[in-house]
């Protein structure tokens, strides 16, 4: 993990380890919420169309098909799943 401090400078700082395996609820609910986003087909008003959800299950959008809505979820450098 890299931060840029003040002066414009470039520093290396270690990544935060935890085990997962003591995480709360709540904690584990809201992991991968701001990298992860699923695809999954619906119909809406008779329309087939793909969903893209936060991975807490937020709706966020839908898309025609399923290429846009990948499309969608890495233009806002998120990480793509699918969801049958």
């Amino acid at each position: 993990m890299m931060t840029t401090n003040s002066d414009d400078q470039t520093e290396m700082t270690a990544p935060v380890a935890f085990d997962i395996r003591h995480l709360s609820a709540d904690q584990l609910a809201k992991l991968g919420v701001s990298q992860i986003a699923y695809v999954k087909p619906v119909v809406v008003n008779g329309e087939h169309g793909f969903a893209i959800h936060a991975a807490d299950g937020t709706a966020m959008a839908i898309a025609g098909d399923r290429d846009v809505a990948v499309a969608a979820i890495l233009q806002h450098e998120m990480h793509p799943l699918s969801v049958h």
